[in-house]
């Protein structure tokens, strides 16, 4: 087996779930990790057994050993790591958000398309095994969808002490909330209807419009000991509620939050069609709620005999077994590597289901539409530019 060599930016959350990922797939080999830090690069490099650590990402994509790069980095170097990784030749899986905005996020995609590799945006929850079957079973129903209605609400930007770079709009961007999570529960419903958004109503609210900044850095998720803080001004927002319309016509709405107590990361949604509703909970991700007005409600288990075939090839244990957030990561890492190998890695011949630059564009488009509404307290339509 001819193995891909690998090599990731970043040493925070998102690169380390990254890389556990990448080592549970056969055919792939992290070679090269880099970080601002040589200390960190060199850190993950040993803990890892990775043979070369670089605090230069300019080294990292210029490696002729390295085939894929993951960029992990803080969202502002999104844009020119993506677009030195493309002009190079080499293939990219980029965290979300693309880049800062849609301007920069255009010129990637047009990049991509002139360059012959493979590029996607880590959207991680289309690669559930139930998100699958939701997706299957609207299309063979051919039932008419109504409404959608959900949201993604987590509580680890409750108090005024809680702190990361995320809050800081030069790194992060102008939007939190919305561009962090929001933006994963646009693109899975969109991909489970097979529909765009087109149409955005937004309220935005931040809660805390200052925050103590501890001195030293503190990753996502992650707490200060409180001490040696300053107070610094906040106007990203951490929670709010937005109206959607997507193409044919249908309605929904979802609500994000990162201040609301208990809720660690509880994204879900449902889903009413003529005939059902289906609902989904990614805290609970192995069951799948249909309810039915003239016939008893049932849940669906996440069992490879039970799904379709589609749906069960991103189930890799039997029933009973429980697979979660890890799961569906190494799920979008198969179907990524699958394109670049053009092997079926994903076990069916539907082609990848990863999104792709031009759906992380979109996207991008989409939170500024979303951004705008809420300043003009207007509906906004989706740029299709």
């Amino acid at each position: 087996m001819i193995r891909i060599k690998a090599g990731i930016i970043g040493t925070g959350f998102s690169a380390m779930s990254h890389l556990e990922a990448l080592k549970r797939l056969p055919n792939v080999e992290v070679v090269a990790i880099a970080s601002s830090e040589l200390s960190k690069a060199e850190k993950a490099a040993n803990h890892h057994h990775i043979k070369k650590a670089y605090d230069s990402v300019k080294d990292l994509i210029g490696d002729p050993e390295v085939e894929v790069i993951h960029n992990c980095s803080y969202n502002f170097l999104h844009f020119p790591f993506n677009k030195d990784i493309l002009q190079a030749g080499k293939h990219l899986l980029s965290e979300k958000p693309l880049a800062m905005n849609s301007k920069e996020s255009k010129e990637l995609d047009e990049l991509a398309k002139q360059n012959n590799c493979v590029a996607g945006v880590c959207f991680n929850y289309r690669h559930f095994p139930m998100v699958k079957q939701m997706k299957e079973d609207l299309l063979t129903s051919q039932q008419r969808v109504n409404l959608v209605y959900g949201g993604y609400v987590q509580d680890w930007c409750l108090y005024d002490t809680d702190y990361s770079w995320r809050m800081d709009p030069e790194k992060n961007g102008p939007s939190r909330a919305i561009a962090d999570i929001g933006s994963h529960w646009c693109d899975t419903v969109q991909y489970i209807l097979g529909k765009k958004i087109v149409e955005v109503f937004a309220d935005l609210k931040t809660i805390h419009s200052t925050r103590q900044k501890p001195k030293a850095e503190v990753q996502t998720f992650g707490k200060s000991d409180g001490s040696d803080t300053e107070e610094v001004q906040i106007d990203t927002e951490d929670y709010g509620s937005v109206l959607v319309h997507f193409e044919d016509g249908i309605h929904g709405v979802f609500t994000v939050s990162q201040v609301s107590p208990g809720r660690k990361n509880k994204f879900y949604f449902d889903i009413t069609t003529d005939h059902a509703t289906y609902s989904w909970d990614q805290e609970r991700p192995n069951r799948l709620w249909i309810g039915q007005r003239n016939e008893p409600n049932r849940e669906l288990v996440k069992d490879p005999a039970l799904l379709s075939p589609e749906s069960a090839s991103l189930a890799h244990y039997p029933g009973g077994h429980q697979e979660g957030w890890p799961d569906g990561l190494k799920n979008l890492m198969l179907d990524f590597y699958g394109s670049i190998t053009q092997q079926e890695e994903v076990g069916y011949d539907s082609g990848p289901s990863f999104a792709s630059l031009s759906e992380g564009h979109r996207i991008m488009q989409l939170i500024e539409a979303i951004m705008k509404s809420h300043k003009t307290k207007q509906w906004v339509q989706i740029s299709e530019e």
